[in-house]
């Protein structure tokens, strides 16, 4: 035997809950529950217990009797009996109508807004971040050009539909154990509209829509990244019966560059050094993104992966304000040929490392002997 608190728990609900959110709740759980929707195995059983306690706590006086008693007494039968034999011809389908009054198949018909479309695109990675304006082009469903949406042929018009007498919905009763149920459907002459298209579109086939190519610009901000996703409203699939048409939807991935990498609102720039530039110290010229030149100053004895930088020259942020900097990273490298001259400068250098530590070796006696050397070779 179920506890006193059993209904509203399976309606998960509070004692106090009020008739409307009894209704609320109900709703809810029998379209998450409802076989039809939900193939699980305990689906069925589940909404049978749904039905079972919304039967007893919408009714005052039976969730009166429950509260008080912790059972109900249905016409002699316990509450546990459930639904079987209720009489319902197309069983849990034929309940579901019943208390949703069919609405699901009305609204198939009725205006409704157009679908999403989404689309892929890549740009190049110096428009990502100072942004363009692009010309995408999409096919999407819009307004039938010759009845303009309307479905009917120029000229002519619907005619009420009179299996429903134009109101688009029919009424039929159902007996069940509780009684005598009337259940409000969507007419299947007209499909809910109340009007019969009887001269249909010859251009559309009385669909009111048609697939067309159409052009379309995009203005992608400064600062996207990869990933990055756009919305333009009303550029979607237009809408069916007058509704409003859907959005837009673009996402962006961006290329990679050649040489500039990103992270986040900073730009991340690799600039190679030789051995002689990296113990001397040195001014060097780096590019900029989009065009343009920057000075840096490299200290004296700078190691292999030291990032300096530079304010102000990399991504504004989208949402505004904030621009980032650009990074830029050092990367030492040796010489990939070696002549006699540099070979023996090399030769003289690795004896003096031996003998005393690095940071101690007089730069300018032993390393300025070979920056000429160094400075002109390939790296």
């Amino acid at each position: 035997m179920k506890s006193p608190a059993d209904y509203y728990e399976i309606l998960e609900i509070t004692r106090e809950a009020t008739e409307e959110e009894i209704r609320r709740a109900y709703r809810r759980l029998a379209m998450e529950w409802h076989p039809d929707r939900n193939k699980s195995d305990e689906a069925a059983e589940k909404f049978k217990e749904i039905n079972e306690a919304y039967q007893i706590l919408i009714d005052p006086q039976k969730r009166e009797m429950y509260d008080r008693f912790g059972r109900v007494d249905i016409g002699g039968n316990s509450q546990g009996r459930g639904f079987e034999g209720m009489g319902f011809p197309g069983g849990f389908g034929d309940i579901f109508d019943a208390f949703f009054g069919g609405a699901g198949a009305r609204r198939s018909t009725s205006v409704r807004r157009g679908d999403d479309l989404h689309y892929a695109f890549a740009v190049p990675f110096e428009e990502a971040v100072f942004g363009v304006d692009k010309e995408v082009e999409v096919v999407r469903a819009q307004a039938c050009s010759m009845c303009n949406g309307r479905r009917s042929a120029p000229g002519k018009d619907f005619i009420r539909c009179n299996n429903c007498r134009g109101s688009g919905e029919v009424r039929r009763s159902a007996s069940s154990f509780f009684g005598q149920f009337v259940q409000v459907v969507a007419c299947n002459v007209c499909q809910g509209e109340g009007r019969v298209l009887e001269h249909p579109c010859p251009e559309c086939k009385g669909v009111g829509r048609q697939n067309q190519r159409r052009k379309i610009n995009v203005k992608i901000p400064a600062g996207v990244d990869d990933g990055t996703q756009l919305r333009i409203t009303g550029e979607g699939e237009a809408g069916w019966n007058g509704g409003p048409p859907g959005n837009l939807f673009i996402s962006l991935t961006v290329k990679p560059h050649a040489i500039f990498d990103r992270n986040g609102t900073d730009l991340v720039l690799e600039i190679p050094v030789n051995m002689a530039q990296a113990a001397l110290g040195d001014r060097i010229t780096i590019p900029l993104l989009g065009g343009g030149i920057e000075e840096l100053k490299v200290p004296p004895g700078v190691q292999h992966g030291a990032q300096f930088r530079v304010k102000g020259k990399g991504v504004v942020s989208l949402n505004g304000g904030r621009l980032g900097d650009l990074l830029v990273s050092l990367k030492v490298v040796t010489p990939k040929r070696i002549d006699g001259n540099t070979k023996r400068l090399f030769e003289e250098l690795s004896v003096a490392l031996a003998d005393e530590p690095l940071e101690a070796v007089d730069e300018k006696s032993w390393f300025g002997k070979f920056k000429d050397a160094l400075g002109g070779d390939e790296v």
